[in-house]
């Protein structure tokens, strides 16, 4: 055991997968800074490299243990940490990788440094596996605000977990039960960022439309978007994904009057076919995901509406595929994230037998993927001539040395512009289409 010095400490932090891990990678980052050891000196060689995984598919997985290969490589010195869904869910995998120092579960992955050893990081001639059982967690692991400065329109993750157990699905087992994170915790870091002159917030979590339910008397997300609306936290609140049932009538009419949350919804479909949805345990039907988009885009006729699409389930059939598609086809989606099937153990459609070819889910997925950019394309197209409002992000475009930002309806905005907007909101009329990635905008004041 060779313990790094008591001197300032150089950290590393690569994050794979979802906004909740990218926050939690926020958070880690901000509790080194709490302690007053951080290095901030630029390009300093790392002391300590935290690999923040991901486990959800095959590939993350994969991807997740190729960078942390990769980075005991690069940085033999270093301390080298894998925290995250992959640490959570396979830590005997990763203790096989020679050169890693410790393996933490996502129960004390916000606890570093007293998980180290002293709370300061140690090279081990065998890797420390810190992993407490995630089933049992009940109460939501709030550790304080991440650090800032990270991000023009700051991620806030305000609940962890999920009962759905879908069958395709292993984040229950990487996260454990649904668990809320408390309104005024919520409260207190959205307006910690708003009064550092932020414009927007994402909420955040693994199935946000459940805030609440565990907490007695149980509250819903309704109540807590009201909340930050009433007390003028933050101009603008942006929802991370969330389920078709749990968007209700009271929460999109809410949404519509307030005019602080973004006209933007990720609602999951994965499959058009109701046999799928019901093999893949998911709570609704084809016909009622289709109503619900419907009403959105009645009701906000210019919002961006995304959505989650699997191909390749056990037992998808052309048929159901093309069901799918068509239903995909009939209704005004923005864009489409497209996700080829992964069988991971334990969840049960892994050892389904009617496993569908590699060659289909290739070409299905590929089928959707050109729908989602014909989609995305159109949608732009559309909103040509059209004022948005743009929260303009500290960095410019690379290609162009435009200022870059986003509106509310989740369109990337290229405009012409001095570095003075950086974290301000404008307003713009979007002029043209620069790509299926981005617009071009003019400000309009």
């Amino acid at each position: 055991m060779t313990e790094i010095s008591g001197n300032p400490v150089t950290i590393h932090i690569k994050t794979l997968g979802c906004k909740v891990n990218q926050y939690e990678s926020d958070v880690i980052r901000g509790d080194w800074v709490k302690t007053g050891r951080l290095n901030t000196t630029a390009d300093a060689l790392p002391d300590m490299v935290i690999i923040n995984t991901c486990s959800v598919t095959r590939k993350a997985a994969t991807q997740s243990r190729q960078m942390i290969r990769r980075a005991i490589r690069a940085h033999p010195g270093a301390v080298i940490i894998a925290t995250g869904c992959l640490a959570q869910t396979e830590p005997g995998s990763l203790a096989k990788i020679e050169g890693i120092d410790y393996i933490i579960g996502n129960a004390d992955k916000t606890k570093f440094p007293e998980c180290l050893h002293n709370g300061l990081p140690v090279k081990n001639a065998e890797p420390v596996i810190i992993r407490a059982d995630i089933s049992a967690q009940r109460i939501f692991g709030d550790s304080g605000f991440p650090a800032t400065g990270a991000r023009s329109r700051p991620f806030i993750k305000i609940q962890d977990g999920c009962d759905q157990f879908c069958t395709y699905c292993i984040v229950p087992h990487a996260r454990g039960p649904s668990r809320s994170r408390p309104m005024q915790s919520i409260a207190d870091e959205i307006k910690f960022f708003g009064d550092k002159g932020c414009h927007e917030v994402v909420l955040t979590g693994i199935h946000i439309g459940r805030w609440g339910a565990d907490f007695l008397p149980s509250m819903n997300l309704h109540q807590l978007l009201t909340h930050i609306h009433k007390n003028n936290l933050i101009p603008r609140v942006r929802l991370s994904s969330i389920e078709p049932i749990e968007i209700t009538d009271a929460l999109l009419s809410f949404a519509v009057d307030s005019g602080s949350i973004c006209p933007h919804w990720h609602i999951p479909l994965q499959s058009g076919d109701n046999g799928v949805l019901k093999k893949m345990n998911r709570p609704y039907s084809s016909e009622i995901f289709f109503e619900r988009i419907m009403q959105i885009h009645r009701l906000m006729p210019q919002a961006a509406i995304g959505t989650d699409v699997m191909v390749g389930f056990p037992g998808e059939t052309d048929a159901a595929f093309e069901k799918t598609l068509a239903l995909l086809k009939s209704m005004p989606v923005t864009y489409l994230h497209v996700f080829p099937f992964s069988r991971r153990e334990p969840a049960p459609a892994a050892r389904f037998s009617d496993q569908v070819s590699p060659q289909k889910i290739k070409s299905r997925a590929a089928t959707l993927t050109r729908l989602g950019l014909e989609k995305k394309a159109a949608f732009y197209e559309k909103m040509i001539g059209e004022t948005v409002n743009v929260v303009i992000e500290s960095r410019r475009d690379p290609a162009t040395g435009h200022l870059t930002g986003v509106s509310e309806n989740y369109i990337r905005v290229l405009i012409n512009g001095k570095d003075v907007l950086k974290n301000t909101t404008v307003k713009c009329r979007i002029v043209g289409r620069l790509s299926s990635l981005a617009v071009f905008g003019e400000l309009t004041c």
